[in-house]
């Protein structure tokens, strides 16, 4: 009898252990989303700020928005479904925090001047805002849900 409680309490602190597991490891992801994000936005402002419009970063906007935005956007929400059955109230302000920092970033392409100003071809905000508020949203609604599950 006492080998088969042994036995048990050993299964049990063994699935706790993965438990643990899975909620550490998505909230490394998420902070390094954060991280990427973090760095997308001192590059862009350091770009903002040259007369050159280029960054510290060696990457023109297409190659950093793939590069530094796509897995920014990725991770959290990688993170979210992995550790989705274990409540978390970490993990659930960070990916709130990943998601406020993707809809900051579409309000500085709002705010930033018009490239025909600049002097290059014309954009459509529109199209580049739309996707960024959209996926900001849904990060910080899955962070939401991730803190009301906590």
């Amino acid at each position: 009898m006492l080998k088969i409680i042994k036995n048990h309490y050993r299964f049990i602190n063994y699935k706790q252990g993965q438990r643990d597991m899975a909620v550490k490891v998505s909230i490394v992801l998420t902070g390094i989303a954060i991280g990427l994000l973090v760095i997308y936005a001192a590059d862009v402002a350091a770009g903002m700020m040259s007369e050159d419009r280029l960054g510290f970063l060696p990457f023109d906007h297409m190659a950093r928005g793939v590069g530094l935005g796509m897995p920014s956007i990725i991770l959290p929400i990688i993170a979210f479904f992995i550790s989705r059955k274990e409540p978390s109230k970490a993990l659930g302000g960070l990916i709130i925090i990943a998601g406020i920092l993707i809809i900051i970033g579409g309000i500085v392409v709002l705010a930033m001047p018009s490239p025909v100003e600049a002097g290059t071809e014309e954009r459509s905000v529109i199209s580049q805002v739309g996707p960024l508020f959209g996926t900001g949203a849904f990060i910080t609604a899955l962070g939401a849900i991730k803190l009301k599950k906590s």
